[in-house]
């Protein structure tokens, strides 16, 4: 390598050139690793641009590149993902980030505008990213529809709002919004309006009156004029033959790269460097040199060389060059298509995939050929490429070209094909089709968008003119480590005609050729056997269906299988009231008001931890995880890794004095750093401070650690009941009634169980902390939901003092319980190395790094046994719940409380026994998430009411009427229920959903559809608000009000995007009676509010809602002499008064709760301040072929009393269902057998993404319903509606039972919670399952457990 130089052209470029928002960088020493992201970010100050995840799966880093196309003369702008996007590639582009479209204090952009005004940002480190997501899109094109809305968001994810008010401030954009709003056509008059009745047109006066009940005013939005963009720098465009015309070469110390213009340069750089590796898009090198630590000395970049990025039409097909992107593939495909059909049938097959493949911002830069030789086994282009006979043309400097049909031999094993190292790819031609052939693909994974396949299926069938099948190809990826083609089942189809003997055949030999067994990686082995045969019964359905012209037509009732589920457009409606008795116009309690930081987090302003601007000094830590689940750490060896420049010191266990080196919320069970025995792969065990956050992570790798393995490695709750493994002290016993009574009088007994796995709270931001000593103090700032407990541990742990350590937090990236405690295992070793060091210390954890240590919801498995009569009306139950705790036990037994206290959900239940369990495992420590135990524990009541109703023949709603709760009802923990609304809420569910009727036409479609089935469910919740620990109940708050007449409020709670900040603002804006504008709230700091408890519970808004009312009342008090003195005065008046009168102008504010009445060992008394109650009802399509599954529909009605914020609790509510939707459908944490965590990123953990929310949306706020125990008889709203997803769950089981019944199996079934696609199909028993099943080998370990 050191001898590069001697191959490259004397006249080369070597400082690297580009504009960022219309300015000029030169970087003249540009270091290959470095990605755009970082350089934006450390370089260039641009934090509005975030990390997210460093591979490309969540879109939060998204920007905007553009480009001169010389030849033909045109600006090309594409998203891409500045995490993945490498420095280098940048050379004579223009970068637009967030902060150059519009920002707070000049304009902000329409998209900045409309996704603030639409409620579209909660948490808002998302917010960037879509935000440049969508900018792009219409920098692209003049006119959009929502399929190009769709398509743009792809790979965007968003954990805080449900998307739906995203979705919707954009389809504002469409044309027709525009037309409609800002009367976009001609007319002889001035007026704005496309009606006849000009500025009389009831449109514009209904805009103007704007109604009461609508979430955000769209008449008040700005037209969007794409003449008012940025231009492209002139500079690009004049001298563009100066970028693009001669060869790149940027050495750093690691790795050297170079972007020829020349062929000749590319093949002769390739055969004096045949290991270099060459980039186009670096979608699949980015992650590996991330994730996989691969090290590549030379990168080759191509993509400036023409000869590889152009596409031809020949007589045989198209060829498609090496560098051409998937995005620009999809244009041509696009428009060739149109006039092409029957000759582009393969083509056709390629563009319908591609709209599946990855998100808008990988398909922007990567190519088919690259997707090609990285030769991934779930490849979702492969398949095709083989079934089609596709060939690949490369060449070398010393053997020139030849050709490679992709075929068997082409893949020669795990990602490696036949193509030489010396050897470059100049196409890939894809072949035309005829008139006789048939050609299709399809893909099934985890989600329908932007994910890796399971598997994929692509087949190519040729027939004579007798409809004889002269060829065929079935081509799979997904089962095997290569993409395969099934050769064998592929001959026996030739000469067979199209009918039910030949389908026989085909499943019979696919069932012999694939051979998986239990421990096949990736699991799944008995779904992915079954997917073949399912995606060829639809591949046959498809012929069948297309050729009935020529023969006999299938029925519809079998045809449904022939297609996939349809993609449609989402429609939503929200219904609530804002009460205008008394209220002065400044009053803002009760109206749907932006969120404060909103038009900040859409112009990535708005501060985050890891924004904070770096100091002189400043040093980064990372964190080294233990190599093993169980083990005894026998030796440590940091002398590598100390010796690499810039490393400053190692941190351990021997740093921190043993009494100090503890933590834990309840019992300090656990380590900062690890001196003994580590007990999960989450075990901190020390910790690397450098100079750079690229010197601290390559460090890391070089500690040597040795470990002595312990056994059991205990990872499930199955092993951990096995060996008896349980904390100690934690079992708890309730007893309510006289439960062997019960069963004794009973008629009916049953007996059941659920199963509900692990979920990642996955919020956008990672853990981060940041500090810096100041003299013998110390300030921290770290993204936790408990800044308290984190400076109350930090001092714990340097042995000082509570009052020399502040910690503060302006806002975190969403939190959902993830950050109520876990935060500390960042934080304290950032807060240690700092004190020790006197140096600025920064850490951030990487999204895996995050994944695998800051623990996940409670995986449960609860077994129940319930006594009821011939009506359904339960008269005991006993419920044996076992949670995984994991390897600490962090607030697992206030958890547990939670699930004792849920499990009658809405139903009375007079006799209960419950017995708790908590699990001890070497898995990482679980934690609090949103619903904390709750979701789990409800699961569990309503599958025991709809086995009651299965086990009488009676319906759901039978059983419920029987059971529900009335007011003035005791539970069997002795709470009575006061103002208990759920049965309004169920009724009026019933009623605006439409429900009776809709369940009518459900089983009309059911009864006409076999391989589509549909289901509706009703499911209610009944959730406790309380910490139910009076210690906690209790908060504070501190208002001082400033000579002008502004208000400045500091409370104990934090902004995690549940909008706490700007509802403590409405609050104080209507005991003021002044204008919201003139209050603000700066952040959480702890030397404002001392002792808070943690924003968790969903008690913050009560609690700092009482607190903030008793300060501005305490002042209001001191400003009534002054009023009185000058009653027509303004509040500027009086406050001025006030100052001069010397009247103090701050008070503190305090609330504390009404004690809990509960007495634990009775199990009786009032636990909770009041309930949330609320019903949804959910329809479902599912494909009972592939287990794919649509929300057609969901209706939710919420009890939350009189809102503050109608459009801060709506969006609380579609937030924590579509969480709860993950929960229930999709989202599941994979574990090896060992302990180790198989999910960790985007990439195999799927959250749900803007296709998935339900198609129609309907919130209705319950009317008529206040609660006087909270402040201006508000509720909270934050974790209630999350177990109002589990309607979508028992639609899914609802439409199961119905494909089970067609099938003649037995309708009652088990189905372990999520309900995913794997799970969905196999419990669609059919003749496919029925005949994979026997074939699948129980060899060694499995390749995944489940918690």
């Amino acid at each position: 390598m050191d001898d590069i130089e001697n191959y490259l052209p004397e006249k080369k470029i070597t400082s690297l050139i580009f504009f960022v928002n219309g300015k000029k960088v030169v970087e003249p020493h540009p270091d290959p690793e470095w990605t755009l992201l970082w350089y934006l970010r450390r370089k260039l100050h641009l934090t509005g641009t975030k990390y997210g995840c460093g591979e490309g799966g969540c879109g939060a880093c998204t920007v905007m590149v553009s480009q001169y196309l010389q030849d033909e003369d045109r600006i090309k702008h594409y998203s891409v993902n500045a995490c993945l996007m490498p420095l280098c590639t940048m050379h004579g582009m223009a970068i637009t980030t967030v902060e150059g479209i519009g920002s707070t204090q000049d304009k902000l952009h329409p998209v900045q505008e409309r996704i603030a005004k639409a409620h579209g940002s909660q948490c808002g480190f998302c917010t960037p990213g879509i935000v440049m997501s969508m900018y792009t899109l219409l920098r692209n094109k003049n006119k959009i529809d929502f399929s190009d809305i769709d398509t743009a968001l792809q790979g965007n994810l968003c954990r805080c709002t449900g998307y739906r008010p995203i979705i919707e401030g954009f389809k504002t954009f469409l044309e027709e919004w525009e037309y409609y709003y800002n009367g976009k056509v001609e007319t002889n008059s001035d007026s704005k309006s496309p009606c006849m009745m000009g500025d009389d047109c009831c449109r514009l006066i209904n805009a103007n009156s704007q109604e009461k009940e609508t979430l955000f005013n769209k008449s008040e939005f700005k037209p969007y004029s794409p003449t008012q963009e940025p231009i492209f720098p002139p500079e690009l465009k004049m001298n563009n033959k100066e970028y693009v015309s001669g060869l790149t070469y940027f050495k750093g110390p690691n790795i050297a790269w170079i972007r020829p213009f020349k062929l000749e340069e590319l093949l002769l750089l390739k055969k004096q460097y045949p290991f270099s590796k060459i980039v186009a898009g670096n979608t699949e090198i980015g992650v590996e040199v991330k994730f996989k630590k691969m090290v590549y000395p030379i990168l080759i970049s191509p993509i400036i060389i023409k000869e590889l990025n152009t596409i031809q039409i020949t007589n045989y097909g198209i060829r498609v060059g090496a560098t051409v992107t998937l995005s620009d593939l999809v244009k041509f495909l696009d428009n060739f298509l149109k006039e092409n059909h029957t000759k582009g049938k393969v083509l056709e097959a390629i563009k319908d995939m591609l709209h599946w493949f990855a998100g808008t911002q990988i398909r922007n830069t990567a190519s088919l050929v690259g997707n090609i030789v990285t030769a991934s086994p779930i490849s979702d282009l492969n398949p095709i490429l083989m079934a089609s006979a596709a060939t690949l043309t490369v060449k070398s400097l010393e053997r020139g070209e030849r050709r490679l049909t992709i075929d068997s031999n082409f893949f020669k094993g795990y990602r490696k094909v036949a193509i030489e190292e010396d050897e470059i790819v100049l196409f890939v031609e894809i072949p035309f089709t005829g008139n006789d052939q048939f050609v299709k693909a399809y893909k099934q994974a985890k989600r329908r968008e932007d994910d890796i396949s399971i598997v994929t299926a692509a087949f190519n069938v040729e027939f004579e003119k007798n409809m004889i099948i002269s060829d065929a190809k079935l081509c799979f990826g997904g089962m095997a480590p290569t993409t395969v083609c099934a050769a064998k089942t592929s001959s026996l189809m030739k000469g067979k005609n199209w009918d039910q003997l030949l389908l026989k055949s085909v499943f019979d030999s696919l069932t012999e050729e694939f051979k998986l067994d239990s421990s096949v990686p990736g699991g799944m082995p008995e779904y992915r056997k079954s997917l073949c045969l399912s995606l060829f019964f639809r591949f046959y359905l498809h012929v069948l269906q297309i050729r009935s012209l020529n023969g006999t037509r299938p029925s519809n009732y079998e045809l449904s299988g022939s297609y996939q589920i349809p993609a449609l457009q989402p429609k939503s409606s929200q219904c609530f009231e804002i009460k205008n008795n008394q209220r002065t116009t400044s009053d803002a309690v009760g109206k749907p008001i932006v969120h404060m930081s909103a038009f900040k987090q859409a112009t990535g302003e708005a501060i985050y931890c890891d924004d904070l601007p770096t100091l002189e000094e400043e040093l980064y830590l990372t964190l080294i995880y233990s190599a093993e689940s169980h083990a005894k750490i026998k030796s440590i060896d940091a002398s590598k890794a100390l010796d690499v420049p810039g490393v400053i010191a190692f941190l351990s266990a021997a740093d921190i004095p043993k009494e100090h080196n503890k933590m834990g919320p309840i019992l300090k069970d656990e380590e900062v750093f690890v001196s003994e025995v580590v007990t999960s792969k989450s075990c901190i065990v020390g910790a690397i401070v450098a100079k750079t956050e690229q010197t601290a992570r390559r460090a890391k790798n070089l500690v040597m650690i040795t470990y002595e393995k312990l056994e059991p490695v205990v990872v499930t709750i199955e092993d951990a009941i096995a060996h008896n493994s349980y904390y100690p002290d934690t079992y708890r016993q309730l007893v309510h009634g006289d439960v062997t009574e019960a069963f004794k009088k009973s008629k009916h007994k049953r007996n059941g169980h659920i199963r509900i796995g692990a979920q990642e709270h996955f919020y956008l931001e990672t853990v981060s902390a940041y500090a810096i000593r100041k003299e013998d103090e110390l300030e921290i700032i770290c993204n936790s939901q408990n800044p308290a407990e984190v400076a109350h541990t930090v001092s714990q742990v340097l042995n000082i003092p509570n009052h020399k350590v502040v910690s503060k937090i302006k806002r975190i990236g969403g939190g959902f319980g993830g950050k109520e405690t876990r935060s500390l295992i960042l934080a304290l070793p950032v807060a240690v190395a700092a004190y020790r060091l006197k140096k600025p210390i920064r850490g951030v954890l990487d999204r895996d790094e995050d994944m695998q240590a800051t623990g996940y919801r409670h995986p449960c498995l609860i077994k129940y046994q319930v006594a009821f009569d011939d009506m359904g009306k339960i008269n005991g139950a006993i419920f044996d719940v076992y949670a995984n705790g994991g390897n600490y036990l962090d607030i697992s037994p206030s958890m547990l409380e939670r699930v004792m206290t849920h499990l009658d959900n809405c139903c009375k239940i007079p006799n209960i026994i419950v017995n708790l369990n908590l699990c001890k495992t070497n898995t990482p420590s679980n934690t609090a998430f949103r619903g904390f135990g709750g979701p789990q524990a409800m699961f569990a009541c309503e599958s025991m009411i709809r086995d009651i109703a299965a086990a009488l023949n009676k319906s759901y709603e039978e059983i419920m009427a029987v059971n529900m709760y009335n007011e003035g009802d005791l539970t069997f923990y002795d709470q009575e229920l006061i103002h208990c609304t759920i049965k309004r809420c169920w009724q009026e569910c019933i009623e605006s959903s439409n429900y009776w009727q809709r369940k009518g036409k459900v089983e009309e479609f059911n009864r006409m559809n076999r391989w589509k089935k549909k289901g509706l469910a009703l499911t209610p919740t009944k959730y406790g608000i309380s910490f139910q620990i009076d210690m906690l109940m209790q908060g504070g708050a501190l208002v001082l009000i400033y000579c002008d007449g502004s208000v400045l409020i500091s409370i104990g709670g934090i902004e995690m995007g549940q909008g706490l900040f700007t509802k403590m603002i409405q609050v104080a804006s209507k005991v003021f009676d002044i204008d919201v504008a003139k209050i603000h709230i700066s952040e959480m700091s702890t030397d404002k509010v001392p002792n808070s408890s943690p924003t968790a519970a969903s008690v913050s808004s009560d609690l700092y809602g009482m607190a903030v009312l008793n300060a501005c009342t305490t002042l209001n008090e001191r400003l009534e002499p002054i009023k009185k003195s000058n009653p027509n005065g303004k509040w500027e008046d009086w406050i001025s008064a006030a100052y001069l009168e010397r009247i103090s102008l701050s008070a503190t504010g305090f609330y504390a709760a009404p004690k809990i009445q509960f007495n634990p060992k009775t199990n009786s008394g009032t636990l909770f301040e009041y309930y949330t109650f609320g019903v949804a009802c959910s329809e479902v399509e599912i494909d009972c072929l592939t287990g794919d599954h649509q929300v057609l529909r969901t209706d939710i009605v919420m009890d939350i009393g009189e809102s503050l914020n109608p459009a801060i609790d709506i969006g609380q509510i579609e937030g924590g269902f579509m969480q709860g939707y993950g929960l229930f459908t999709m989202e599941e944490m994979l574990y090896s057998p060992t302990g180790e965590i198989l999910s960790r990123g985007p990439g195999a953990y799927k959250i749900p993404g803007f296709s998935d929310i339900p198609k129609e949306f309907n919130v209705s706020l319950l009317k008529g319903a206040p609660n006087p125990r909270a402040v201006y008889s508000s509720k909270a709203v934050g974790e209630p509606p999350l177990f109002l997803a589990a309607s979508v769950y028992f639609a899914i089981k609802e439409a199961i039972k119905s494909a089970r019944m067609d099938a003649g199996v037995d309708p009652e079934f088990a189905l372990e919670a999520p309900a995913t696609c794997a799970r969905i199909r196999m419990a669609c028993e059919d003749d496919i399952t029925k005949q994979v099943k026997p074939t699948i080998k129980n060899v060694g370990r499995p390749w995944n457990v489940i918690p």
